[in-house]
């Protein structure tokens, strides 16, 4: 999500060294070549700047008047780079569109799912409220015969991030997932460093949070530390130092829960009758978070939010994420609403669409009271 015009101005020119970094990719910008830049002033007022490649360059990005005479050092560049970076700014327009035509979609699902069954919206006690007797005492630093990194400790069929330096509990909650929302994974590729981030801009957008006062917490899920009894200790070791290096990589204190149990499934013996109570979708990790690791503090749910990628939509994995959001929200509140959440719009190098854009997007179901 970039910045608004109001808080924010935007600067252009050709990099005089190949020193500076690019904020989207982590990569150098190369001596002579164009970068955009995003200045803002502290509360000092001095001014600081994030350069990028045009390619990384955060979309939208709304300028309060032309190119011409909103963007600092436009003149000084040449015709060619001065329609490119008007080509990119004019393509946001369409993202934009497409961006609200995603989100009218989503919600007019979710608006005939209601009225089709609305029984189904309405939740019981039972339903919806998990028992957690937990006490630190109790935590470990193995799960089961596997053990954990420093740091991480256990507790039933969760395992959890010991509180980090920085990290402040709070009534607003960003919560998210973490497969295929924060970071690229591959199921077929086991090891700490076989992952990348979903998009550029996101260690830019979890600080953001984090200065504005929300605790950003994720909620995931990884069954295969309990299915692979025999390469256990691998399972534990990908899954975790993934997140490690993803904590590293956007600099921001996060709070982690893995749900390692399965879900119901399989036939004869090895049916599973009931969802374990951690497994998104089911409760038991929020209702942990809430109850135990927030220093008793009452979390805002018109405030707090939940990102994630499974929404049960045509193409995607399953339904876990919005099951998730519906099924404790719904139990607090009469209705929640589902829309798109932009992290960043990128043009080449990246991966292209056909408008020469990729836009990157998660689902973000949001708490709103009645």
């Amino acid at each position: 999500m970039a910045p608004s015009s109001s808080s924010s101005s935007m600067t252009a020119e050709y990099a005089k060294s190949n020193r500076s970094t690019c904020k989207g990719c982590s990569k150098t910008i190369d001596s002579k070549s164009l970068r955009l830049g995003i200045v803002t002033k502290d509360p000092r007022g001095y001014e600081a700047i994030k350069w990028h490649h045009p390619s990384c360059f955060p979309l939208p990005f709304h300028l309060s008047s032309s190119p011409e005479s909103s963007i600092k050092g436009f003149s000084s560049l040449q015709i060619s780079d001065q329609e490119a970076v008007k080509k990119l700014l004019a393509g946001q327009d369409n993202l934009q569109e497409k961006d609200d035509k995603a989100t009218e979609g989503i919600e007019n699902e979710l608006e005939q799912t209601e009225a089709s069954d609305p029984k189904k919206r309405k939740l019981c006690t039972s339903e919806v409220v998990v028992d957690i007797n937990f006490s630190f005492s109790e935590a470990k630093s193995k799960y089961k015969d596997a053990t954990l990194l420093p740091n991480w400790k256990a507790f039933q069929t969760v395992i959890f991030l010991e509180r980090a330096d920085g990290l402040n509990d709070s009534s607003k909650i960003a919560a998210f997932d973490f497969d295929g929302c924060l970071a690229k994974t591959d199921v077929k590729r086991v090891g700490a460093d076989a992952w990348s981030l979903m998009y550029p801009s996101i260690p830019d957008k979890l600080q953001s949070l984090y200065n504005d006062g929300f605790k950003v917490v994720i909620f995931t899920n990884e069954s295969n530390i309990e299915r692979w009894k025999n390469k256990r200790q691998a399972a534990v070791d990908s899954k975790i130092g993934r997140l490690n290096n993803f904590i590293e990589r956007v600099k921001v204190p996060i709070q982690v829960f893995i749900a390692c149990g399965v879900g119901n499934s399989g036939k004869g013996k090895a049916a599973i009758k009931e969802d374990d109570p951690f497994r998104k979708p089911k409760p038991g990790m929020w209702q942990l978070m809430e109850k135990h690791f927030n220093s008793s503090i009452s979390i805002d749910m018109d405030q707090s939010f939940y990102v994630g990628d499974a929404a049960g939509r045509e193409k995607d994995h399953s339904n876990a994420d919005i099951k998730f959001a519906e099924l404790y929200y719904d139990f607090v509140f009469s209705r929640w609403t589902a829309t798109i959440l932009t992290f960043t719009a990128t043009t080449s190098p990246c991966p292209r669409r056909d408008n020469g854009i990729a836009m990157a997007t998660a689902i973000l179901i949001q708490v709103r009271a009645a």
